[in-house]
């Protein structure tokens, strides 16, 4: 079979090559990959995360149940699966709390094992879940890291109807997801954007960053909104933090500008201020996502083969992207 290996950093040390099929163990499943989302976790995989032996990029994919170990039960040849892309042990206090990303001893494929970038691709049991007949491979491929990220941060905000929310980079991969569950929860969202489209995934108010804090005064009547979701880091952290109302939260997951901030503090105790951090999410919250992923859409900037995959890695910090890249089998 064939795969895209990086042998050390650098996106030119990344490289396809043939490679035995991986055999099965009683409790895996071997999925043939359709599509592989990128997201930039893979640009940290090619570029900063440090290469101590060959490993196959591609942390978020789909695809097909192409064979199952004996002891596999739930899954048969032919499904069609998106893959929660954490190794974790189910033994360890976080694990045995339902928050398996938190695990001791996990990780996240394509960094601590290897990913999707691959025609087929073995993983544990557990790790597979079956999506609704009219879930697209394309976005079923969007659900492990840009939707499952969204929806946790949503849970961590403890999101509640009618409540404002403002998703800073809403056209972003997150982003996109933020708006459709954020809906979903009855929320009112506010999408910071220069890009119109975001009207079609969810939200009720689409504001540019150069008058934000302005027209969010408007929109809420100076109330301010009671969520703010940031995956963008230093540079917007500002804008966002200046947009929360009394008991206002903000949920960060992403520092793709930065990773240092400043705090106002004052703000912070006399407007009885939140401020959580939220990373991936569980086993159980994966299971809610796919089962949603029928009202769910994604929005594709552009579609590679899988021949191109280098191509496609080099366009994801590309500042005119408009959507996702997806690397479709």
């Amino acid at each position: 079979m064939k795969a895209w290996v990086l042998s050390k950093n650098g996106i030119d040390n990344l490289n396809l090559k043939e490679i035995n099929r991986p055999k099965l163990k009683h409790d895996e499943v071997l999925v043939k990959v359709k599509a592989i989302g990128l997201n930039p976790i893979d640009s940290m995989v090619i570029d900063l995360i440090p290469v101590k032996s060959e490993i196959i990029p591609g942390a978020e994919f789909a695809g097909e149940i192409e064979e199952v170990g004996e002891e596999v039960k739930a899954l048969k040849k032919g499904d069609r699966v998106s893959v929660y892309n954490r190794y974790f042990d189910g033994t360890c206090h976080y694990c045995l709390s339902g928050e398996e990303m938190l695990c001791d001893n996990g990780y996240i494929f394509s960094i601590g094992s290897n990913g999707g970038l691959t025609e087929y691709a073995v993983i544990n049991q557990k790790n597979a879940f079956k999506i609704p007949d009219s879930t697209s491979f394309e976005l079923a491929a969007s659900l492990p890291v840009a939707a499952l990220t969204s929806y946790n941060a949503l849970n961590r905000a403890n999101i509640r109807k009618d409540e404002f929310i403002a998703v800073v980079g809403a056209s972003g991969n997150t982003g996109i997801f933020a708006l459709q569950f954020a809906k979903m929860f009855g929320a009112k969202t506010i999408a910071i954007s220069s890009k119109d489209w975001v009207k079609d995934f969810g939200a009720d108010y689409v504001v540019g960053y150069e008058n934000a804090l302005e027209e969010v005064k408007k929109i809420t009547d100076s109330k301010m909104v009671d969520v703010v979701i940031d995956s963008i880091g230093t540079k917007l952290w500002d804008l966002g933090y200046s947009l929360l109302g009394k008991n206002g939260r903000m949920v960060t997951f992403g520092t793709e500008t930065g990773s240092n901030a400043q705090i106002d503090i004052s703000q912070l105790y006399s407007k009885q201020l939140s401020i959580l951090g939220s990373t991936g999410g569980s086993i159980k919250q994966f299971s809610e996502v796919v089962n949603k992923s029928g009202d769910l859409k994604v929005k594709t900037w552009k579609k590679f083969n899988f021949q191109e995959a280098k191509e496609a890695f080099k366009e994801i910090n590309n500042k005119e992207k408009s959507g996702r890249i997806i690397i479709m089998l």
